[in-house]
């Protein structure tokens, strides 16, 4: 079965969702999964340096696997006291499955963890269902990047402020509880 087979077929197996670091072994599977999702996605040599500023504590990634698949990943850039989303991405046959939810969640803890005040992103204009994601976690538009996208899309800028306060750690436990922490 081809990789994008593979990616576009579900797999009803009931595996549990196990969240980890993103190791270099798991390239392969991410770049499958960019290559259906974005117009251009990251070239592997992106994704190595990536890592490289994960061991430096400058960025943080995390993939997703259901069994053996790698059906997900999510990254964060720290800057100045808060964590800049920088990709969430699902194999699209697991899309709308709760993978997002549990990255999204997982990354805001390490936010957290990081003593980062705040949380941002850009989203496309287009993807009114990552939009709705987004705001369940409480990050609200207030800004626009006029043709972000490949110099032909608007991306929506969305922030969510006080991450480290009891009231978001709150909602990031009621939104999934399998992520949460003390």
């Amino acid at each position: 079965m081809s990789v994008l087979s593979r990616l576009l077929r579900r797999s009803d197996d009931g595996a549990e969702l196990v969240v980890d670091v993103l190791k270099r072994r798991d390239l392969a599977a991410i770049q499958a999964i960019e290559q259906v999702s974005y117009p251009k996605p990251w070239t592997p040599n992106v994704f190595l340096s990536e890592i490289e500023l994960s061991r430096r504590g400058e960025r943080h990634y995390l993939v997703a696997h259901r069994g053996s698949e790698l059906v997900g990943y999510g990254g964060l850039m720290f800057v100045v006291g808060d964590a800049h989303v920088t990709n969430l991405a699902c194999a699209p046959a697991h899309q709308r499955t709760g993978v997002a939810t549990r990255l999204l969640a997982e990354l805001a803890w390490q936010a957290i963890e990081r003593d980062c005040g705040a949380l941002t992103l850009e989203v496309r204009t287009s993807n009114v269902g990552a939009q709705a994601l987004y705001r369940s976690f409480g990050f609200a538009p207030v800004g626009v990047r006029q043709r972000y996208y490949e110099n032909v899309e608007d991306a929506i800028v969305m922030w969510c402020h006080d991450v480290a306060d009891a009231p978001f750690r709150d909602r990031l436990r009621e939104l999934c509880p399998e992520a949460a922490r003390g």
